[in-house]
């Protein structure tokens, strides 16, 4: 997993839009019997309405909590959003920004992930900030720009400020495709160049369809730090797998 291998392997299991007060319960129950190693660090990025209840179980079996989205105010006449602060407040340690879903449905632009992340930062948040091609950017040789003006949102950010960046290839999100080993590896590394120019080295995930099948030689490639992962995260079944094939992985580069 080469690069800011002192940092732990992060497996962060986004829920998006799923989930209820009761599959969070099952989840939680499920989950115990699987703790994951001490070398690896495991994240839930639950729904709004499942932060509150999922914190305390969580914090017992050493789960970090994180969000999904935060806005850019401290607070204000902003109906429907939520801030950093509110966020920290209940307990969140992560907050994902930038995610393809927020870009391209939603419409959020390069300047509000800026304004986010130095949201979260000034209430204490750790960002995972979101990055990826399309599948038509992929095809005519423009991932790398692409990227790197994603990146841009990092200029003038604090050396010290705390930073995770996700890897996602909007093509690869809920499909089931994945780039080919290669791919992932020569595009990680090329993010970890982008990200020490900048003075932000930092851990960087993969995701994109990971999943308990793909979650070894996926770990396995250099340069990744761990993997955001969808719809695998639902199931406590998968996503422990997930988490054991990074236990894993941990040990094979130890040794």
């Amino acid at each position: 997993m080469g690069y800011n291998r002192h940092k732990r392997c992060l497996i962060a299991g986004n829920w998006k839009m799923n989930g209820l007060l009761e599959d969070a319960e099952q989840f939680i129950g499920e989950m115990v019997a699987n703790p994951a190693p001490e070398s690896v660090e495991v994240a839930i990025m639950a729904p709004f309405t499942l932060l509150h209840p999922m914190k305390g179980p969580l914090d017992k079996q050493g789960i970090r909590l994180g969000a999904q989205n935060v806005y850019f105010e401290a607070k204000g006449a902003f109906t429907g959003s939520i801030s950093a602060m509110m966020l920290r407040d209940i307990g969140c340690h992560y907050a994902i920004i930038g995610h393809s879903e927020r870009r391209h449905i939603m419409g959020e632009s390069d300047e509000q992930i800026k304004a986010k992340l130095h949201a979260a930062w000034a209430a204490g948040l750790d960002p995972i900030l979101c990055i990826g091609e399309q599948l038509s950017e992929r095809e005519d040789g423009s991932t790398n720009a692409v990227l790197e003006t994603q990146l841009q949102v990092l200029k003038g950010a604090m050396a010290d400020a705390p930073l995770t960046v996700a890897y996602e290839p909007v093509w690869a999100i809920g499909t089931g495709l994945t780039p080919t080993l290669e791919q992932v590896t020569e595009t990680h590394a090329f993010i970890h160049d982008v990200l020490k120019g900048l003075g932000k080295p930092s851990r960087v995930l993969y995701g994109g369809s990971a999943n308990a099948g793909n979650a070894h030689e996926l770990l396995s490639c250099e340069g990744v730090n761990g993997l955001l992962v969808g719809g695998a995260s639902l199931s406590a079944a998968s996503f422990s797998k997930i988490i054991e094939a990074a236990g894993k992985v941990a040990r094979e580069v130890k040794a």
